[in-house]
């Protein structure tokens, strides 16, 4: 079963892993780099347009960060 908790982590790493700075992201983004901490620390979950947008910057595959790629 997929989780919230599964996503955020997955989110949490791909950001990690993206070897960029929150400023960075940020500002490619077009937000504040406090949200892109709250993201790192689960405090919040970007909206689905911010979310499709992070994926994009992080060149990651959403369905990943979704889980929905995963074996069940």
């Amino acid at each position: 079963m997929i989780t919230l908790n599964n996503i955020r982590e997955k989110l949490i790493d791909a950001i990690n892993n993206s070897g960029m700075k929150q400023i960075e992201i940020a500002t490619k983004l077009g937000i504040r780099q406090s949200v892109v901490s709250d993201y790192l620390r689960g405090k919040k979950m970007p909206a689905l347009d911010t979310f499709a947008n992070l994926c994009n910057v992080l060149d990651v595959d959403p369905a990943d960060i979704l889980c929905t790629n995963d074996k069940k």
